[in-house]
C-alpha cells in the first residue's frame, strides 16, 4: 500500500506578508511583486485583501513601525526577523488587532530560531502602553527630507495634512472602460482637451492611463511616447486591452522627438518627478526617492518641455503636469517658462476642487482624497 502523501502546507496570509516584506527590502517595488505573491499563494480572495493591506501599510509606516520595535533590541535583528516585528508592530498599533492575535500569529509564522526574539520582542512592545512618538518625522513615518522639504514649500498645515491623508490606503478608480486610474490624473488627461481629429503627444506615456484616455475623446489620434521599449509595451497592451485604437505606441526619447517642428495639435508632457504627491498609492516611494531627486529632475523636465513645445503647431495646446507638490517642480517651472517661452499664453486650470497656483492648477491630495497632482495649461498662439 503506497505511503500516504503528505499535506501541502495550508497558505497564511501573514507568511506570504512577510515573503512580500523582504523582497521589497531587496528592491522590489511593491506593486510589482505582490500581485504575483498572491496569484500563486493560494489564499482567499478575503485573505489577499488581508495581505496587500499588512504589505502596503507596513511598508508605507516602516519607520514608525521600526521605531515601535527598536526600544526593546539591543543590536539589528537579521533581515526576516526585521520584517516580522514590522509585521507585528503594524498590527499592533496601525490595525489595532488584539495584542495576542498579533503577537501570537506573527510567531506562527516565524522560523523556530527567530521565534524567541520575535516573541519577547512584540510582547514588549503590545505591554509598553500608548506609543508616544518622538517626532512627526517618525509618527508620519517619512525621511526627514521629505518633511522638511514640504513644511517650507507648502507651509507646516497643509504639508501636515498632506502627509497624514497620503498614509491613508488609497481608493481604487474604475473608469467606463476598466482602466483603474486616480482622478487627478484623468483630469490632467480631460485637461489636454484632444478634439476630433486633433493629433496629439503623450510624451511621456507609460502606461497609458492618461493617453488611452485622450484616445476617447473625439476621438484623437495620440503619438504615446516612452524611452522603455517594455514600457511602451505596456502601454500598448493597456490600449488593446481597454479599445483604444487611436493610441500608438512608440519607442523614443522625447528630448530628441522623431518628429518634424510643429506636427501636433495637443501636447501632454506629464513629466518625470520626485512623485511627493502620490506616496499614498506607492507604499514604497517614500523610501526610494532621494534629496537630490528634485533638483535633478529639473534638467531633465525643462528639456522635455523645450523639445515638446518645438513640435506644437499654431493655436495648439501644451500641457505641462507633475505628480509631485514641490515649489522646484511646479510653480518654478511655471515661472521658467514664463521667461524661455512668453508667447505662450497660460490657459485656465482645471475647477474646484483644483486650486489655482500661480498660471496653473494645484490639487492636494487632501482637497479630494486624490494623488497631489500639479498642471499648467499653455496655448500658442494662432498666424
Amino acid at each position: 500500500m503506497p505511503e500516504p502523501r503528505p499535506r501541502e502546507p495550508k497558505p497564511d496570509a501573514r507568511r506570504t506578508a512577510v515573503d512580500a516584506l523582504l523582497r521589497i527590502d531587496d528592491g522590489a517595488y511593491a506593486n510589482l511583486v505582490l500581485p504575483g505573491l498572491l496569484t500563486s499563494s493560494g489564499l482567499s480572495a478575503r485573505d489577499r485583501a488581508f495581505v496587500t493591506e499588512l504589505v502596503y501599510g507596513t511598508t508605507r509606516m516602516r519607520r514608525a513601525c521600526d521605531w515601535i520595535v527598536d526600544r526593546f533590541l539591543t543590536k539589528e535583528p537579521p533581515p526576516e526577523a526585521r520584517a516580522l516585528l514590522r509585521l507585528g508592530a503594524y498590527q499592533l498599533v496601525f490595525l489595532g488587532t488584539p495584542a495576542h492575535a498579533a503577537v501570537s500569529a506573527t510567531v506562527g509564522v516565524t522560523p523556530r530560531p527567530l521565534r524567541g526574539l520575535v516573541n519577547a520582542v512584540l510582547r514588549r512592545a503590545a505591554d509598553a502602553g500608548p506609543v508616544e512618538w518622538p517626532d512627526d518625522a517618525t509618527r508620519l513615518s517619512y525621511p526627514d527630507w521629505i518633511i522638511d522639504r514640504l513644511t517650507a514649500d507648502l507651509g507646516s498645515d497643509v504639508a501636515r495634512a498632506a502627509l497624514e491623508h497620503m498614509n491613508r490606503a488609497g481608493e481604487v478608480h474604475e473608469r467606463d472602460d476598466g482602466y483603474v486610474q486616480d482622478p487627478a490624473s484623468q483630469d490632467v488627461a480631460r485637461h489636454v482637451g484632444a478634439e476630433p481629429g486633433d493629433v496629439v503627444l503623450d510624451a511621456c506615456a507609460a502606461p497609458g492611463g492618461k493617453a488611452t484616455l485622450m484616445a476617447r475623446a473625439g476621438p484623437a489620434l495620440v503619438a504615446a511616447v516612452d524611452v522603455n521599449e517594455a514600457r511602451t509595451g505596456l502601454i500598448a497592451a493597456n490600449a488593446a486591452r481597454v479599445g483604444a485604437r487611436g493610441v500608438a505606441a512608440v519607442t523614443a526619447d522625447s528630448r530628441r522627438p522623431p518628429w518634424r517642428p510643429h506636427t501636433f495639435d495637443r501636447i501632454l508632457v506629464d513629466a518625470p518627478c520626485s512623485g511627493l504627491g502620490v506616496l499614498g498609492r506607492r507604499a514604497d516611494a517614500r523610501w526610494r526617492i532621494q534629496p537630490d531627486a528634485v533638483a535633478d529632475l529639473q534638467g531633465l523636465q525643462r528639456e522635455l518641455m523645450e523639445a515638446s513645445i518645438a513640435l506644437l503647431r499654431a493655436g495648439g495646446v501644451v500641457v505641462y503636469s507633475a505628480c509631485t507638490l514641490t515649489l522646484a517642480e511646479t510653480s518654478a517651472m511655471d515661472d521658467w517658462l514664463a521667461g524661455a517661452h512668453p508667447e505662450l499664453i497660460a490657459q485656465d486650470p482645471p475647477e474646484k476642487p483644483w486650486q489655482r497656483f500661480g498660471r496653473g492648477g494645484r490639487l492636494l491630495p487632501q482637497d479630494a482624497g486624490t494623488d497631489g497632482m500639479y498642471v499648467l495649461r499653455l496655448g500658442a498662439a494662432r498666424k
